[in-house]
C-alpha cells in the first residue's frame, strides 16, 4: 500500500495509544470484517454488563447503529430540517482560550 493508508494505522496506535478499526459498510446491508467484529466485541461487554442475552443486544445494536447511519446519511444529503439551535455563534462565544494580559 502507498499513500495514507499505509500510514494511517500507525498513527491511533503511536500517537493516541489507540486502535483505529475502519467500519465498512455495503449499500445492501453487507459489513466488513473490522465491521463485523466491531460489533460482535461492543454486543459482548453490553450483554455481559447488563445481564441481557447476546443475540438480543446484538440485535438492539445493529438496528440502533444503521438508524443512526441512515439518519447521519440524510441529514448529510439533505440537511438538517429540525428547529433552529438556539446556541449561540461559536465566534461570539468566551472560550477562556486565550489569556487575558
Amino acid at each position: 500500500s502507498s499513500g495514507i493508508n499505509a500510514e494511517w494505522p500507525l498513527r491511533p496506535g503511536e500517537v493516541e495509544k489507540g486502535v483505529f478499526t475502519p467500519l465498512v459498510f455495503s449499500t445492501t446491508g453487507g459489513m466488513g470484517t473490522e465491521a463485523e467484529r466491531f460489533y460482535k466485541r461492543i454486543a459482548e461487554k453490553t450483554a455481559w454488563r447488563t445481564g441481557q442475552k447476546y443475540h438480543e443486544t446484538i440485535g438492539y445494536i445493529r438496528k440502533r447503529l444503521r438508524f443512526d447511519l441512515l439518519k447521519t446519511t440524510i441529514i448529510a444529503l439533505r440537511g438538517y430540517r429540525g428547529r433552529p439551535s438556539n446556541q449561540p455563534e461559536i465566534a461570539a462565544m468566551d472560550l477562556n482560550l486565550i489569556p487575558e494580559g
